[in-house]
């Protein structure tokens, strides 16, 4: 389904994550005249073109759905990259997860680096990734009173997903540590070390 979303933008419902990715990646590798931004989201993909051609652009967008919907992971073609963020595991509610999760600290800092997050979209903040694909084990509630300020670089869970704060702002995640790793730089281009769809490993500093 592909909806009109405002004045210049239209939202294509993917209807999942991985789709939501393919999409993205294909109007990013061509993009169509007159698109000027693109957000990846859980199940959609909003296109913003203003002045665009309406009807020729959503003629475009059915025929990349149709061709990346039949696509499989094995023959994607397309090589995500994979960013190594070193975490120095002292945070604040390092404890307390461990007790909500019922492991020891060192369970949990197991469970956080032993599996591979992909980034399903940005959101919240300019660089704000969720990682997607989190152990289950380690799924927690939000606080029940946020932080007036997180530090920028805290590495943190909530629900089912992980994260690592791109600039210091207020925040309810669990902190379970902290990085070095600026993965937001207003000078760098892409400003945001994170994509939707990049992989993420979180080892021990």
């Amino acid at each position: 389904m592909i909806r009109t979303a405002g004045e210049h933008g239209l939202l294509v419902e993917t209807g999942s994550l991985e789709l939501s990715h393919r999409v993205d990646a294909a109007l990013r590798a061509a993009r169509p005249a007159g698109v000027v931004e693109i957000v990846p989201g859980p199940a959609t993909v909003l296109v913003v073109a203003p002045g665009a051609d309406q009807g020729r652009l959503r003629t475009r967008l059915e025929s990349v759905v149709r061709e990346e919907s039949g696509k499989t992971a094995a023959d994607e073609g397309r090589e995500r990259p994979v960013v190594t963020i070193p975490v120095v595991y002292d945070g604040a509610d390092l404890e307390s997860v461990a007790e909500l999760a019922r492991l020891s600290v060192a369970e949990v800092i197991d469970r956080h680096t032993g599996r591979e997050l992909v980034v399903g979209w940005l959101g919240f903040a300019p660089g704000f990734a969720y990682l997607t694909g989190l152990d289950p084990v380690l799924e927690m509630p939000r606080l029940d009173t946020p932080r007036t300020s997180v530090p920028a670089g805290s590495v943190a869970v909530a629900g089912p997903y992980s994260a690592v704060y791109p600039t210091a702002s207020p925040g309810g995640w669990r902190l379970l540590g902290r990085t070095s790793v600026r993965v937001w730089d207003v000078s760098a281009d892409p400003p945001s070390l994170f994509r939707p769809g990049t992989r993420v490993r979180f080892e021990v500093a």
